[in-house]
């Protein structure tokens, strides 16, 4: 039996530099509980995070069911939503974000590593 990994709003992978810059990218992942759906999206948005984005990304993961009032704040109507919120403009997708093409575009990735 494998143990599941936590991502719970208290486990906020942190991939920083030291000094915030202009080119650091903070992304919010809401998510609904443990759920393989939500375990999948923080899997595949940290893979491609490390790839396209290494040391300039903050994930957030925000547990919908342990605080439900915070889906306000970026108008989620749907679970699990990826949010960029930095660099602007705010972006959002939706999905567990298995198709790569799909978020690169997304997140306006796409080319910015070719």
């Amino acid at each position: 039996m494998t143990a599941k990994k936590d991502i719970s709003e208290t486990t906020i992978t942190k991939k920083m530099l030291a000094k915030k810059t202009n080119d650091a990218w903070i992304l919010r992942l809401y998510v609904a509980g443990q759920t393989p759906k939500s375990i999948t999206a923080f899997r595949n948005l940290k893979a491609i995070c490390e790839e396209q984005l290494k040391g300039k990304y903050q994930i957030e993961v925000i547990d919908l069911i342990k605080n439900p009032q915070l889906c306000r704040e970026d108008q989620i109507l749907a679970i699990p939503t990826l949010v960029r919120k930095l660099p602007a403009p705010v972006r959002k997708i939706i999905g567990d974000l298995s198709n790569t093409d799909r978020v690169l575009v997304g997140l306006d990735l796409k080319g910015l590593h070719s």
